[in-house]
C-alpha cells in the first residue's frame, strides 16, 4: 500500500520557520507537541508544505 508522494513538498525547520516568521526552536515545540506533523530523517525533520497552511488555518480560527 505505497503512496503517491510525488506532489509532496517537504520543508527543513528553518524554511518553515522563516514561512512563518518565527523562530525554529518554536517549530520544534510545534512539532514535538503534535500541532505540526513532521517526519524524521535522520537527526533532522521534515514537515509537509500542505501541513503548514493547515496549522495557520487551525491558529487563525483559534484566535477569531
Amino acid at each position: 500500500m505505497a503512496k503517491d508522494f510525488d506532489d509532496v513538498r517537504f520543508l527543513t525547520v528553518a524554511e518553515v520557520a522563516d514561512m512563518m516568521r518565527v523562530s525554529k526552536m518554536t517549530v520544534y515545540r510545534m512539532v514535538h507537541a503534535g500541532e505540526l506533523p513532521a517526519i524524521r530523517f535522520g537527526r533532522s525533520f521534515r514537515v509537509p508544505e500542505s501541513a503548514i497552511a493547515a496549522a495557520l488555518t487551525r491558529h487563525v480560527a483559534d484566535t477569531a
